[in-house]
């Protein structure tokens, strides 16, 4: 019988034993055996024991065999975790999949530019500003597709079991679905408990704890706090996020829909993140994405880090980090006795408006967001949107049980209406990229906080 952490919400528990999920773990991890093309082996016992869960659906998986279908995903634990599994999709569906990933920086700039151009592929892709790719027809509405019978079991499928705010993120303002919730994923603390507690200090509940923490815990050789603040929509602008909501502040008003720059709170929430990172952060901050953030915490060259929390995956494996058993989560600290209000996100993905093998692609989507396929992601470590993948013991034994507590608590404590104002904005490239500028500004000390939100806000003068 399956361990829960928490029972999952909306219809029947997949009947996934303990020693199967572990097992399915153990062979996903499975390391670098690969065939002649570089694909994962196939893992035959895996595929045996969720053919009949992937079968059970309503669904003519084979409908559309012998088509082939490219996938548009940047390097992300997502693709990590569906990699290994893309060939039980093919054996099923008969649907052969191609998915070559991009960094984060080359896929946000490339892709506007293949998708305006009209082209018919990736078939698939990981949406990153839903409000631009909707605003520019880049999407292909689904709700038709799930009223197929031939290609939609939605009993099956029970959607219920997807995390409310997952389903906010999949359906559009007006009403009309566009994507899946792919991951669930909060602006989550971590920090090195070795460090905490050889410097007598406790994990700290509110922001000017935390800077302290951070300053004590600075050296010549480890930064007390990693936090990303490359100039870019894509870097600084979501942790950065997460401070400005927890201080007050707004990038977009969620009420009227004007910028939110240079409020009070926001300002306050800028300034706490710089001075923060200027009194503590590493040498050349200014530069650094998530991936930098990450590398220096899983070195120990950090004492404490702030970001997403799908990194526990990694910083709990030892083949990537020197902190494993070192490190604890927690909540973001409150800001002068406001609740904090972490950032959060939802990684969607979406249909082409123009593939011309959308049916396919559907049943790609279908199967990836599915119950049994989130379950074998799951014991990869990866955080789905479905609530029964998180509750099954090989998940918490992979991403790490008071990792996932941590993070299911700042997934409650978010504001999606703040979130979605800004990320969700047709111009939200616009609007997150002057964010992170002025954000960046600010942690170089090359302008003010003030100064900094007010050059940003200017920026988006008259193009809202």
């Amino acid at each position: 019988m399956t361990r829960l952490l928490f029972p999952p919400s909306g219809g029947l528990h997949l009947p996934i034993t303990r020693r199967g999920m572990l097992r399915a773990s153990a062979i996903l991890a499975g390391a670098g055996l690969l065939s002649a093309k570089g694909a994962p082996l196939w893992a035959q016992d895996v595929y045996a024991e969720f053919e009949p869960l992937w079968k059970a659906a309503a669904i003519d998986w084979t409908r559309h065999s012998g088509t082939t279908i490219q996938i548009g995903a940047l390097s992300h634990p997502w693709t990590d975790a569906m990699m290994p599994l893309l060939p039980h999709f093919t054996r099923l569906t008969g649907i052969e999949v191609n998915l070559t990933p991009q960094s984060e920086t080359e896929y946000v700039a490339e892709m506007p530019v293949k998708l305006g151009a009209g082209n018919a592929t990736p078939d698939v892709y990981m949406v990153w500003a839903l409000g631009q790719a909707i605003e520019a027809g880049w999407l292909a509405p689904l709700d038709e597709m799930e009223a197929n019978p031939d290609i939609s079991d939605p009993a099956w499928y029970d959607a219920a079991d997807v995390f409310n705010s997952g389903r906010s993120f999949e359906k559009w303002s007006d009403g009309v679905t566009y994507t899946r919730a792919i991951t669930a994923q909060a602006q989550t603390m971590f920090y090195n408990q070795t460090m905490l507690d050889g410097a007598g200090l406790a994990i700290p509940a509110t922001m000017d704890e935390l800077h302290a923490a951070a300053v004590a815990l600075k050296s010549d050789d480890v930064a007390g706090i990693v936090l990303r603040a490359k100039a870019t929509g894509d870097a600084a602008a979501w942790p950065a996020g997460g401070w400005v909501f927890s201080h007050g502040g707004a990038i977009i008003d969620p009420a009227s829909g004007a910028v939110g720059l240079t409020s009070a709170g926001t300002v306050a929430g800028v300034d706490s993140y710089a001075r923060l990172l200027r009194d503590a952060g590493p040498v050349g901050v200014g530069n650094y994405h998530w991936m930098e953030c990450l590398n220096d915490f899983m070195a120990g060259a950090a004492a404490i880090g702030g970001d997403s929390s799908n990194f526990a995956s990694d910083i709990a494996n030892p083949e990537k980090s020197t902190v494993v058993g070192q490190v604890s989560y927690g909540a973001l600290p409150s800001a002068a006795g406001l609740p904090a209000k972490p950032n959060m996100w939802h990684w969607t993905a979406g249909i082409n408006a123009n593939s011309t093998n959308k049916e396919a692609a559907y049943l790609f989507l279908s199967w990836a967001t599915s119950k049994p396929t989130s379950a074998l992601a799951a014991a990869a470590g990866l955080a789905t949107s479905r609530a029964s993948a998180w509750g099954t013991s090989a998940f918490g034994d992979r991403f790490g049980a008071q990792a996932a507590s941590a993070a299911l608590a700042n997934l409650t404590a978010a504001d999606g209406d703040l979130f979605k104002a800004a990320w969700f904005h047709p111009k939200a490239p616009q609007i997150l990229d002057a964010f992170a500028i002025g954000v960046n500004e600010a942690v170089t000390a090359i302008k003010d906080a003030a100064t900094a939100m007010a050059d940003a806000a200017a920026k988006l003068d008259g193009q809202l």
